[in-house]
């Protein structure tokens, strides 16, 4: 688990880092990885995330009202995040100075929830199984995300080091969930239930992400070839550590 807890919060913060080096104004970079992320976390949720919900929970129709929840919550979100969990970077200069508070605050609710669902295992087995594949996805889909966090927080306050502390909170939030999980709620999570709505919830919210990268990764209905075959790569590599 602390190997996981060091990449979620390595990822971000070297993503962040790379604003220093890599101009923000150029993103074409940043197009395939989004189609590979996206297809990803589409796949992994469909093939694992979904079907482990449905079989841990007694009701199917409450993990639906969760995966409601967390696709309509997610959209929710990003009326404050403006898009930033998928690489959106907002380059206007009316807020210099000031940091975005609502911004950085629906970004850590996001990503506190996508690490709240990284539960190792449990006496029977059932929980957990995913646990690698769910941090691979969160961690592949938080590098364009810090990018763009960075590069909207260096348009604000004008200053890396300035900047700083609030990428390292972004980095700390999905650690922040999976200790949660693991040392504080995990009985509750285990012996309530609440761990196949808490999946649903998540899943939901995979679904609003990786749906929207998809989609804005093909414009116009056209999908390039390098956009084209990382949607692929994601696909097959989901499908392939099943």
């Amino acid at each position: 688990m602390w190997i996981a807890l060091f990449v979620l919060f390595a990822t971000v913060l070297g993503a962040g880092w790379l604003t220093r080096f890599v101009p923000t104004a150029h993103t074409t970079w940043m197009k395939p990885l989004l189609a590979f992320s996206g297809a990803y976390l589409f796949t992994l949720t469909i093939t694992h995330l979904l079907p482990e919900a449905l079989q841990m929970s007694t009701d199917s129709h409450r993990v639906g009202y969760f995966v409601l929840a967390g696709f309509f919550g997610q959209l929710v979100l990003e009326v404050f995040s403006q898009g930033v969990e998928h690489g959106h970077m907002h380059h206007h200069t009316s807020h210099v100075g000031r940091v975005p508070f609502l911004l950085l605050g629906a970004l850590v609710v996001h990503s506190f929830l996508e690490g709240s669902i990284m539960v190792p295992g449990s006496a029977t087995g059932e929980v957990g199984q995913n646990f690698y594949l769910i941090m691979a996805g969160v961690a592949l889909h938080h590098i364009p995300a810090a990018f763009a966090l960075m590069a909207t927080l260096l348009l604000r306050l004008g200053s890396f080091r300035r900047a700083l502390p609030f990428l390292v909170l972004f980095a700390l939030a999905s650690p922040a969930g999976v200790l949660v999980s693991n040392y504080v709620v995990l009985e509750e999570l285990l012996t309530g239930g609440w761990y196949a709505a808490l999946l649903g919830l998540v899943a939901g919210n995979f679904l609003h992400v990786s749906t929207t990268i998809l989609f804005e990764t093909s414009p116009e209905h056209r999908l390039p070839w390098p956009k084209l075959l990382a949607t692929v790569a994601g696909t097959g590599l989901a499908l392939l550590v099943a």
